[in-house]
């Protein structure tokens, strides 16, 4: 009988800690989760993305087996080099989020370069996944603090004004939004 109870008193420890570990491994991914999307919303990501797959794309395709590149001679050469340059386009829309537009510039030029350059850029498919991340880059606008440009729906009517507070009620100041920080100076 003593033993059964040690046995069971062991399980129910031993279940314990498998709970325990199960929960901190679930707020390490929860974390990490947050994580991963605080830096992705921080820049251009799909453009970046999007980007790296043109690069990607038009750098791939001359990269045949040998026979065909060799066939194709001095011609792959701008090919690799597009690709390359779209890779690291994408990869500065990535961790050098200022930059974003003139790498979204840059990215639209090549990529379109490409089509005449490089096997109609990728058969096409790199020529428009490069115009796209490049469209991508140069639209994109960091977010505001979401708390300083908060507004009450009394605020969002006509023109942003609300509506003039009733007879006796205190009139309240309607917030004016913060301006973000970036570098090149657009506002959203």
């Amino acid at each position: 009988m003593l033993l059964s109870r040690r046995r069971s008193r062991s399980r129910t420890e031993a279940r314990s800690r498998d709970e325990a570990r199960s929960g901190s491994r679930s707020r390490s991914w929860s974390w990490s989760w947050q994580r991963w999307r605080r830096w992705r919303r921080s820049r251009p990501f799909w453009g970046g993305l999007l980007t790296l797959l043109s690069g990607a794309w038009i750098c791939v395709l001359p990269l045949a087996p040998l026979k065909i590149m060799l066939q194709q001679g001095v011609a792959g050469i701008p090919s690799v080099l597009m690709g390359a340059v779209l890779i690291v386009l994408g990869l500065t829309g990535w961790f050098a989020p200022p930059q974003r537009v003139l790498a979204g510039i840059l990215t639209t030029l090549i990529a379109t370069a490409a089509l005449v350059l490089s096997n109609l850029g990728g058969f096409l498919i790199g020529t428009l996944l490069g115009i796209l991340g490049g469209g991508l880059m140069f639209a994109w606008q960091p977010y505001a603090d979401g708390r300083a440009g908060n507004r009450t729906a009394e605020n969002r009517t006509a023109g942003g004004s609300a509506s003039p507070p009733a007879d006796g009620e205190p009139r309240t100041p309607t917030p004016t939004p913060t301006p973000h920080h970036d570098p090149q100076g657009a506002q959203p």
